[in-house]
This record gives C-alpha cells, structure tokens and sequence, in this order.
C-alpha cells in the first residue's frame, strides 16, 4: 500500500469511528422505564418487529366495528392504538357471547396524573362502555416504592390521590376494582408464585436487561405485574369465572412484561392475555421522549390551571412552525414535530375540524400561535372539567372502589 493509501485509510477509519458516537446517540430505548428516540421520534414499526405484535390494520378495525356495532374510538382511527397481541381471537370469542375483562394499571409516583397517564384510561373507559365488561386496575404502589426515591408512606399517598384521577374519570363503580399492591398481594399470590417458578433468572435479564446491581423486588416484579393477567387473581371480583379472556390496554413501553406472562401461561395451562398497545403522549419538549410525572416542564398536570396551561404550552412545547411570520406564510409548518398540532390529534375530536387546521397549519395559513391558542382551551377545559368532577370523590367512594366485591357483569 503506497503512503498516499495508508493515509487515506487511516483518514477513513477515523471518520467511521468518529461517527459511530452519533449513530449510538439516534438508538432508541424502549422499555418500561426509559423512552427516548431520535430526533424524530419512536420508530414505532420497528418496535412492532422487534417485540413481535401485530399491527392494528383497516380490517381489524371494520371487524371490531362488526363485532360490537360501534365505530371505532378516535385513538384508533387515528393510529395511536396501534399494535396488538390476539385482538382478533379475542373479539372472535366476544363475538360467540363469552365475555372478557379489561385490566390496567398505573405507578404512582406523584400527587396527579397528567395528560400522559389520561390516553390508557380513557380508552379503557370506552372500551368497558362499548362491550359491557369488568375491569380491575392495579395500583403498583410497591413498584415505585422499589424503583424511586420514595417511602411506603409516599407511595400508599401517591396511590390514593391516583385513585381519585382515575374515579373521577367516570369508571362504573360496579363493574370497577382498583386494588393496591401492597394490599391486595395477599390474594394473587398464589398466581404470583406460580408465574415465579416458571420464570428463570436468565428470562427477566433477557426481557428487561437486569443486572447483579438491580435489586431482588424488581427481579421478581414482573410476575406481580402478570398475575391480575389470570382471572384467577379474582376470584370473588370476578366471581370464580376463570375461563374469562383478558385485554390489557396499555403502552407500548409495558410489553415486554406481558411477553413474559404469554410465554409464561401455556406452560400453567391458563389462558394467554390479548393486549392493545398505545403510543406515547410525547412530551412538551418533542417527541423524543414521553412525559413524565417526575418532570414539571414535560408534562400538563391534571392540577394544573389556566394559567400554568397556557405558560407551559407557550413555553416549552416544542414548535414546528417557522422562526419569523413571513417565513411561516411561505413554508409552512413541518406538523409531525409541532407539540401543539400532535396533541390536538389527540384531544380534537372533529376530524373535520383537525383536517382544516392541519391544511392551514401546514401551508403556512395559520401561525403558531393560532394553534397554542386553540390547543390552550382544549387542555384548560378539560383539566377544570376534571377538577370539578375530582372535587365530588370523597375517601368514602374510593374505599368502595379499592374494596374486594363481586363486580356486576
């Protein structure tokens, strides 16, 4: 090799290896702590080939409409309920009359939900509505307690305070359990056990990347995290119907727990849970990461006012649109990254409506203030609507919700 190549050689791998720092910066994380992406966001196709669901298509959602006779939620038309695992088994059997049960869950790990925690419940709501069935929430007080910076005491604050949001949400008190971890471990435990003894160290290490330094309560979470999954956790909310199917409306980020429980339940003779999976309500800041309840500025809190609404919007959400006016009249604004126009997708209804804004927004007819503007309303009123309702929940209607009883279906 004549000196000239050597030094282009060398040139060249030094170029590769300055640039492979970057290529590690664009990887995305996913799991059910950390959320970040690149620049533009969640690759969420690639999330549905690297965690093996199936993506939710146009004849799915006509056979969802067929089966319970309801047009499908917004969220779904819309594409942010996505994926799923055994949908269609699942609305085959709804369709044949045997029932199912909805379950959910939440951390808690701060006084209020925010707008975030919000998509999974009030899909959930909807799809108890439409089919008529029972759900249980889990209120994994002891998981926070194990993964933050909290005491029990915090943690049992944080899960009555959730309890409230979710109440007040509008849940049907007779067809709704929300029990806590720590008070209702008890009664799943012998699910809980069970799922433990099949499950090997070396499955939850592979699932979510554990280590020696992660300490023995997280190890084992998962199996209480699958264990409300059966419905023989619930034999009295339930009462004792254990052939009953399971949907699990969730996040895309929770998975890799749910992954487990299937491979988990033909081993136990028990029937694999369906699952519907959500993408993430991005952050103020953009779509790299979602918001977070441990973040102020990332997210619209459900105790948030008027005014720290339209601070927030104004302030942090991360802007699409052009530097100056003049360039925005004749660019337009690039709507996949505007915070704003993203969360309008979420929280308008009228498509009409939302196409007209996306048209104007988009080609430079509309500023974005305009668009903050509107969003501003939608949030504020929604969040005063909330409080007023949250207001009404006493200790007494939540002691009734976190009560074991047979649920009415």
């Amino acid at each position: 090799m004549s000196s000239v190549e050597e030094v282009v050689s060398k040139v060249e791998e030094m170029s590769v290896e300055a640039a492979s720092p970057a290529v590690e910066e664009e990887e995305e994380v996913v799991d059910p702590w950390t959320v970040t992406a690149g620049k533009n966001g969640v690759d969420y196709n690639k999330l549905v080939d690297k965690f093996g669901s199936k993506l939710i298509d146009d004849e799915l959602l006509q056979r969802f409409e067929t089966v319970t006779g309801r047009r499908p939620h917004t969220w779904l038309r819309r594409g942010y309920f996505f994926s799923h695992r055994d949908l269609k088994e699942l609305l085959d059997d709804y369709e044949r009359g045997n029932k199912f049960y909805l379950y959910t869950g939440r951390g808690p790990s701060s006084d209020s939900l925010h707008f975030g925690h919000l998509i999974p419940f009030l899909f959930t709501k909807w799809l108890q509505e439409v089919f008529n069935v029972p759900l249980v929430v889990q209120m994994t007080d002891d998981e926070k307690f194990l993964w933050k910076d909290i005491t029990q005491e915090d943690a049992h604050r944080y899960m009555r305070e959730n309890v409230k949001d979710i109440i007040a949400l509008g849940f049907d008190i007779s067809k709704t359990f929300i029990f806590s971890d720590y008070s209702y471990l008890g009664k799943m435990y012998p699910v809980v056990s069970a799922i433990q003894k099949r499950v090997t160290v070396s499955q939850v290490k592979g699932a979510f990347g554990f280590t020696d330094s992660h300490n023995i309560g997280q190890v084992s979470f998962a199996a209480v995290q699958a264990a409300p999954s059966f419905p023989r956790s619930f034999p009295t909310v339930l009462r004792g119907r254990n052939e009953l199917r399971c949907l699990i409306p969730c996040a895309i980020d929770q998975d890799p727990y749910f992954r487990v429980t299937r491979d988990v339940a033909p081993a136990l003779g028990w029937q694999k849970p369906s699952l519907i999976h959500s993408k993430f309500f991005p952050a103020l800041q953009g779509h790299q990461t979602k918001m977070s309840a441990s973040s102020e500025t990332s997210a619209i809190f459900l105790t948030d006012t008027r005014a720290q609404i339209k601070k927030k919007i104004n302030s942090y959400a991360f802007s699409g649109g052009q530097v100056t006016a003049q360039e925005q009249r004749e660019k337009g604004a690039n709507i996949h990254v505007d915070i704003a126009y993203q969360y309008l997708t979420f929280f308008l209804d009228d498509d009409a409506l939302l196409d007209d804004i996306r048209e104007k927004y988009s080609s430079g007819k509309m500023m974005t203030g305009e668009i903050k503007a509107i969003l501003i309303d939608i949030l504020a009123d929604k969040v005063e609507a909330h409080q007023r309702s949250r207001a009404s929940v006493s200790e007494d209607i939540v002691d009734v919700f976190l009560t074991e009883r047979p649920l009415n279906f």
